[in-house]
């Protein structure tokens, strides 16, 4: 991944686990929490493809499961983003572009649905049935609601960002710059070169030719 695409993507990851930690959770909403880092992975999964949205989401997996107040073992969430982050990116449209917000929204519900029963079925492996107690059918529609509802206000100003960042003018216009002085250098250097082999070859040529005419009619040479 690139620098900007590194030093974007770790910024709003962070700004959405705050305000996820110290507005969205207080909220006490019944079932699911609005999950703001889920959409940021996905967000970036749709313009990045599936290698950036995998790399994005396990580290704002890992980072979720490392902030307090985190109650499950490390590494679970990051596994969970980590696979959405790949499925989403299978289905990254031409250039980023999303010619229609259906996509979209439909990416968001499935990643909600997907990533709750992918959470579950880890917490089963290592022991945590705290879904069971609390719902898993309730669990699934509210974190399909809730996220669609944040969606709208959050998905598209995030990936306006991300293809911002992935066509970088500045970037553009340094490397453009380099062509362009690049070839500047190699075009004088080979027009140096053939314009001495040019001079040569007529010196050669005028040579030839006296030869010739003093050969021919006698001309004395000195």
């Amino acid at each position: 991944m690139r620098f900007n695409r590194m030093l974007l993507s770790a910024a709003l990851v962070i700004a959405a686990l705050v305000i996820q930690v110290s507005a969205l959770a207080r909220l006490h909403l019944p079932g699911a929490v609005p999950d703001l880092v889920l959409l940021t992975v996905v967000a970036f999964a749709l313009v990045y493809g599936h290698v950036g949205g995998c790399l994005i989401g396990f580290g704002a997996g890992l980072l979720s499961d490392l902030t307090p107040p985190a109650d499950h073992a490390a590494g679970r969430y990051a596994l969970v983003l980590c696979v959405i982050g790949y499925v989403a990116g299978l289905f990254r449209p031409d250039h980023g572009r999303l010619k229609s917000a259906t996509g979209t929204m439909a990416a968001v519900v499935a990643a909600a649905i997907g990533s709750t029963l992918l959470y579950a079925g880890v917490g089963a492996l290592v022991g945590d049935t705290a879904a069971r107690h609390v719902g898993l059918p309730g669990l699934l529609f509210t974190a399909a609601v809730y996220d669609l509802l944040l969606a709208p206000f959050v998905v598209p100003g995030i990936m306006a960002l991300a293809r911002r960042a992935e066509n970088d003018p500045l970037a553009e216009t340094n490397s453009a710059k380099a062509a362009d002085v690049s070839s500047g250098w190699l075009s004088a250097g080979t027009g140096l070169r053939i314009g001495g082999q040019r001079g040569v070859l007529r010196v050669r040529a005028a040579k030839a030719r006296v030869a010739r005419a003093g050969r021919i009619k006698g001309v004395k040479r000195l």
